[in-house]
């Protein structure tokens, strides 16, 4: 027993001094010993981040371009077209009244007139004479209303007191008489003198119906020359033209006031150079009081140019004579209406129609001649005129 205490105690002795040594000597470093690294615990790679470069704003310049002073060119004035102002108030009433019994007297005229001129020398001999050629009838009659129905018609008897009539062919005088001349007496065209015939006329002085002129007819048969003209005066297309008034406006359109219109179409025939239709155009330009008369004046412009006559004269043959020429023309009218009485106090109605060509070889072969012109016209007289 006493040497197991002896044992344990040498025991605890030795341990004791162990301990002690091993506080007072220097630490041993442990080799550490490298770790396997598993796929999540690889060393990161660490990218250098590059230091940012700052780039350092240069204040901006702009540049100030000089200005480009455009210069203002002078603005073109268009002179505009006067408008024309309609006034306000009751329309009037364009048309003709007759009354049974009620007797006036008239001057007609009609002219159609044709020439031929040339100017300068000519290269060859010309298929075309110089000269004109017309035809012109003036004849004054009396218009006696012998009765009216209830739409304003009037059955009017025509007598012709006075007639002239003047027939040129190229400048020379082939028909030249005058009913108030001694020495035109015996005259074929002085059978006319007279005679009557009766017409149908309407309130727009339209002729709807010559309803009799066998008596006056049947003065004025034969072969004769003189003659045949008296009778062409009394066909039924010649007595409708000369006693229907052209620039009146239809029934349905006659209310009017001041600066309105109305149109008609007109065509016209001229031979060699073709035909032309017109779009006329009649304006009511004023109301005039004259003489105790209320007159309705009425101006007419005739324009070839329109929609409705360009399709018109596409519808008629064109010559092509006529395409060889330059042409001007000027067709007006003008018309007086007694609105009291319902009467024509004028009527009338101008065409002026000029071809012009030249004949360029001419000069071209002598320079010290001028080219050869040739000039064309043609002319269309209608005129009826309230003699009392």
């Amino acid at each position: 027993m006493v040497t197991k205490k002896i044992l344990t105690c040498l025991t605890l002795i030795a341990i004791c001094s162990l301990l002690l040594s091993a506080g007072c000597t220097q630490d041993v470093k442990e080799t550490p010993k490298p770790k396997i690294l598993g796929d999540e615990e690889k060393p990161k790679v660490v990218v250098e981040e590059k230091p940012k470069v700052v780039v350092e704003e240069k204040p901006k310049v702009v540049e100030e371009k000089p200005k480009v002073v455009v210069e203002e060119k002078p603005k073109v004035v268009v002179e505009e077209k006067p408008k024309v102002v309609v006034e306000e108030g009751p329309a009037i009433e364009l048309a003709l009244k007759y009354t049974p019994n009620d007797s006036i007297t008239y001057r007609y005229t009609a002219e159609a007139q044709r020439g031929i001129k040339w100017e300068g020398p000519m290269s060859k001999e010309s298929a075309f004479k110089g000269g004109k050629t017309s035809s012109r009838i003036e004849m004054t009659f009396t218009q006696q209303i012998q009765s009216t129905d209830e739409k304003g018609n009037a059955v009017a008897k025509i007598t012709i007191i006075g007639l002239k009539h003047l027939s040129i062919i190229r400048d020379n005088p082939a028909i030249d008489f005058d009913s108030t001349r001694e020495k035109d007496k015996n005259n074929a065209l002085m059978k006319l003198i007279g005679e009557s015939y009766t017409v149908e006329i309407t309130p727009a002085g339209r002729v709807t119906q010559v309803i009799d002129a066998n008596q006056a007819q049947a003065a004025v048969k034969g072969v004769a020359p003189t003659t045949k003209t008296a009778s062409a005066m009394l066909t039924t297309q010649a007595i409708t033209e000369r006693h229907t008034i052209p620039a009146m406006p239809a029934e349905d359109k006659n209310k009017l006031r001041k600066g309105e219109n109305w149109k008609s179409l007109k065509s016209f025939s001229f031979g060699l150079m073709g035909s032309q239709t017109y779009e006329k155009i009649y304006t009511l330009k004023d109301l005039a009081e004259r003489d105790n008369q209320r007159i309705a004046l009425v101006e007419m412009k005739g324009d070839p140019t329109t929609e409705m006559a360009q399709k018109m004269h596409k519808e008629k043959a064109i010559g092509d004579f006529s395409k060889m020429f330059e042409n001007t023309e000027t067709y007006t009218g003008r018309l007086e209406v007694d609105l009291n009485a319902g009467k024509i106090e004028k009527c009338i109605e101008t065409l002026e129609s000029e071809w012009i060509a030249v004949e360029p070889m001419v000069g071209e072969k002598d320079e010290n001649k001028e080219p050869a012109v040739l000039t064309m016209t043609a002319n269309r007289l209608y005129s009826l005129e309230k003699i009392e």
